[in-house]
């Protein structure tokens, strides 16, 4: 593991790195890791010519001012650790499906220094170590072809195989595989069911969030209708499922038709915390569960999984009557 204090870098691009991308054009000039690198440029921290840049693959040109700042990094890669806690629903010879708890990150990046998921995976299976040198994935990131935010709970599924690293991240990139959510949301949803069908970029106030604005990546999220409750709180338990991958996706979307996910401050600010619901929730916890993941395995056949609501969260809904 790397240790990086909490910097910036204001440079000139010289001729040498005329035509690179920028994140190894950062990675070379910081000394920081890739994976680190890639979680500073979607937060929005790297600028070129003034102008905030959130692809990591802009090429730069010579004579650009590139300008850069980051917080203190705790661990900048994984280290395999057989303390981290997180339950394997399946496992074969080319995946793993994680039931992950709420407050484990997936993996290391920009101002995380705990434990991670992919520490906790090495430990079990050190062979994901090998998948970035077989050209899939990130060092960083070994075998993880999507993730969940800190406060989400459920189901992820991990390559352990380069045929399979390459079919799970294809369908993912598809829309092939599906991937179903719980989620309470604040207020009453009057549709019994809907889609949100609204582009998802970063915001312009704030990079470090996610906003439904134009220009955005295309993003669809469906939603039904399971109960309304109005007491203690008005509060609506949807089922949710996702037509594309975007970061934050549902929570962003579904603060955008006026029902921000219980918990979840971030984006719903101090009304996604009613005081009659949040007595169970550890901080940062958000009422999100990833229940249910169906995909092409890819030695053959459809594949589906599901995970039963945790505990905190049911102790949320036995706070509510219809």
């Amino acid at each position: 593991m790397s240790v990086h204090e909490a910097g910036e870098l204001d440079v000139e691009v010289p001729h040498s790195l005329d035509g690179q991308r920028l994140d190894r054009s950062i990675a070379m000039l910081t000394g920081l890791a890739r994976a680190a690198v890639a979680d500073l440029v979607a937060a929005g921290r790297a600028k070129v010519d003034g102008a905030v840049v959130t692809t990591r693959s802009r090429a730069l040109s010579s004579g650009q001012r590139l300008q850069v700042a980051w917080p203190a990094l705790g661990d900048a890669g994984p280290v395999a650790d057989a303390s981290v806690v997180f339950t394997v629903v399946h496992e074969d010879e080319d995946l793993v499906v994680v039931d992950k708890p709420a407050g484990l990150v997936v993996h290391h990046g920009a101002g995380h220094a705990g434990a991670t998921l992919v520490d906790g995976l090495l430990a079990r299976y050190p062979e994901l170590a090998r998948l970035p040198e077989e050209g899939c994935g990130d060092p960083g990131r070994p075998g993880i072809v999507h993730r969940l935010d800190k406060g989400t709970s459920g189901l992820v599924v991990v390559a352990r195989s380069a045929r399979a690293f390459q079919s799970l991240s294809r369908q993912l990139r598809e829309h092939s595989a599906a991937r179903s959510y719980e989620a309470l949301v604040v207020g009453l949803v009057e549709a019994d069911e809907g889609v949100v069908d609204a582009p998802i970029g970063r915001s312009a106030r704030d990079p470090g969030r996610m906003a439904v604005r134009t220009g955005g990546r295309e993003a669809r999220t469906a939603y039904r209708v399971r109960t309304r409750y109005r007491a203690p709180v008005a509060a609506t338990l949807l089922d949710v499922e996702l037509e594309t991958g975007r970061t934050h996706q549902v929570r962003v979307h579904l603060t955008a038709i006026g029902h921000p996910v219980v918990g979840d401050t971030r984006y719903g600010a101090a009304r996604a915390r009613p005081a009659a619901l949040v007595t169970s929730m550890a901080a940062g916890r958000v009422f999100l569960h990833a229940c249910r993941l169906s995909l092409e395995h890819p030695a053959g056949g459809r594949r589906t999984w599901e995970s039963p609501l945790p505990g905190d969260l049911q102790a949320v809904l036995g706070l509510l009557e219809p």
